[in-house]
């Protein structure tokens, strides 16, 4: 892992970035900046956009922070491993700080489908880039997660790429070590879906459906029921761990849309 600068503040801003451009803060950029770190014209922060990489650059303005010169690259772009974390959608602090820790965990797309018992059926995406900018900003992360908005269960299973591995995690499967599990499966190198039901479960049918996809590998996340938010960083992990970039060898590409 490469060394990071955690001590200089981190800004996700929408502008290219390159030696010598200039870029302008938004109200509440300059509010942060000013007001809350009190930071002042000639201190320095480290900025991204997803795209460019990480540069340093240094605040200038006479009142306030207005702009942002950029001076040198800190690290080059990178890409996030292809994850995509497929989930039902849950109610508002609960979904925010899933998203968050799904973020952190290196998942590349986030897509919420809406299943027979998912509890909420209206997703606000805005809040969940919101929160995608800052769990990067907090977290050394220079890649940002794709936001997808919300679609039904069988869209979704529909329109998906069938080489992909489907790591369909099921409250009701048979107890057994997932690590080996998935370090016995065979379709990552073409991407890895990981699918989280509501809290009330799937319904029959739709496990049913689930359990008629290709390279679909159902999976048990232990022997205690989890909270959906739980479960998510818990899966995560272990997909990670046994096939991700934990490892020194990951057998699947990173995303090429990150």
């Amino acid at each position: 892992m490469p060394e990071l600068d955690f001590r200089s503040p981190r800004l996700f801003v929408d502008a290219p970035l390159g030696a010598g451009a200039t870029v302008s803060l938004e109200r509440d950029q300059s509010n942060y900046l000013g007001n809350v770190l009190r930071l002042a014209a000639g201190d320095a922060v480290l900025v991204f956009n997803g795209r460019d990489g990480e540069w340093r650059a240094e605040i200038s303005g006479r009142k306030r922070a207005d702009t942002l010169t950029i001076t040198a690259q800190t690290r080059a772009q990178d890409r996030l491993p292809d994850v995509t974390y497929v989930f039902a959608p849950l109610k508002h602090a609960r979904l925010d700080y899933m998203v968050q820790k799904a973020v952190e965990m290196g998942t590349a797309r986030l897509v919420p489908v809406l299943t027979r018992f998912t509890q909420v059926s209206r997703v606000n995406s805005e809040r969940m880039r919101a929160n995608v900018v800052e769990a990067a900003e907090q977290c050394g992360i220079i890649s940002l997660a794709e936001v997808v908005d919300p679609l039904p269960f069988e869209r979704f299973l529909a329109g998906r790429d069938p080489a992909r591995l489907l790591v369909f995690c099921d409250e009701a499967a048979e107890v057994a070590n997932p690590v080996q599990a998935l370090q016995a499966a065979t379709a990552a190198n073409r991407g890895i879906d990981v699918l989280i039901g509501p809290e009330g479960g799937f319904a029959e049918e739709e496990r049913a459906l689930l359990l008629r996809q290709p390279n679909v590998l159902r999976l048990a996340l232990g022997p205690r029921i989890l909270r959906a938010d739980t479960a998510a960083v818990a899966a995560l992990a272990l997909v990670q761990a046994a096939l991700g970039d934990w490892g020194a060898n990951g057998p699947f590409t990173p995303s090429p849309s990150s």
